[in-house]
């Protein structure tokens, strides 16, 4: 069978209180990345935190989107990645200073992650945990255990040529009586993840991997999920941007510059407004 890229694969252990995910991103990570011109260091950080939100939407129950953030006081000022349960995928970082780091804390110092998720119906709801582990993967187990309170454990892998990101994903399936036998799962599965060696997770297809990795269990791999790289901006959100500017401000901008200017900071896309698109707003009605 031939490896897939750009898909996130769900299953589960029918015999064991555990759940788990695999993601493998490409053409994804590569679309992200190519408006921008970032350090190698932060290109894989970023497509590490790509995988990693790839596997924390798939953990969903409902329909929604979920933006994941980084933030400190290092060259990596911000980092942000946001997708949604049908795995659209968009990022982004801002570099305070030119760095040759690949450490997360060299790259991002002292900081926090934010997790906001918000459900297409109800409320949204955040957490945020400090930066305190030596990886992303680790820091985000620690918002697990902290935030959710649901034992998770994420793996984040990158090739030799930084050009292909992967990550899998162990969590605890809180569907007994028996606490004790769900962490003794969980902590299985756990070690039995650990030993993916690089060279397999982007090479083999989820399959034959499930299989090395778990063949003495009984896995249900469900149908993969294609996940795809794409940006939210529009013409429409710039035009509600721009109804919150007083019209005099408006008009003074038209007649310096001629039209009104907006880049989208993710995938650079530039919106250019004249001024017979903008006269409601000049006139200070706003629909």
């Amino acid at each position: 069978m031939t490896k897939q890229t750009d898909v996130l694969n769900r299953y589960l252990f029918d015999n064991l209180h555990a759940r788990g995910e695999l993601v493998n991103l490409k053409q994804t990570f590569q679309d992200i990345i190519a408006p921008h011109n970032y350090p190698v260091g932060v290109e894989q950080l970023l497509g590490e935190l790509v995988a990693a939100t790839c596997l924390l939407t798939a953990t969903l129950k409902f329909e929604g989107e979920i933006a994941v953030q980084l933030q400190g006081d290092g060259p990596i000022g911000y980092m942000a990645v946001n997708g949604n349960h049908q795995q659209e995928m968009r990022g982004i970082a801002r570099l305070t200073r030119e760095t040759t780091a690949t450490s997360l804390h060299e790259l991002i110092g002292k900081g926090n992650m934010v997790i906001t998720i918000r459900p297409n119906n109800g409320e949204a709801y955040q957490g945020v945990v400090a930066l305190e582990e030596d990886t992303l993967a680790e820091c985000l187990a620690h918002y697990f255990e902290v935030s959710e309170q649901i034992p998770t454990k994420i793996w984040l892998f990158a090739n030799d040529d930084k050009t292909e990101i992967a990550g899998s994903l162990i969590q605890l399936l809180p569907d007994g009586e028996d606490k004790e036998k769900q962490h003794e799962d969980f902590e299985h599965l756990c070690q039995l993840t650990n030993t993916i060696k690089n060279e397999e997770i982007f090479s083999l297809d989820s399959e034959a991997l499930l299989y090395r990795l778990y063949h003495q269990e009984e896995v249900r791999l469900f149908d993969p999920q294609t996940v795809s790289y794409k940006c939210s901006c529009s013409e429409e959100k710039c035009l509600n941007a721009i109804a919150q500017i007083e019209p005099s401000e408006l008009e003074n901008i038209l007649t310096e510059q001629g039209n009104v200017s907006m880049t989208c900071d993710y995938c650079i896309t530039t919106y250019k407004f004249e001024r017979p698109q903008l006269i409601q707003f000049l006139d200070g009605i706003v629909h």
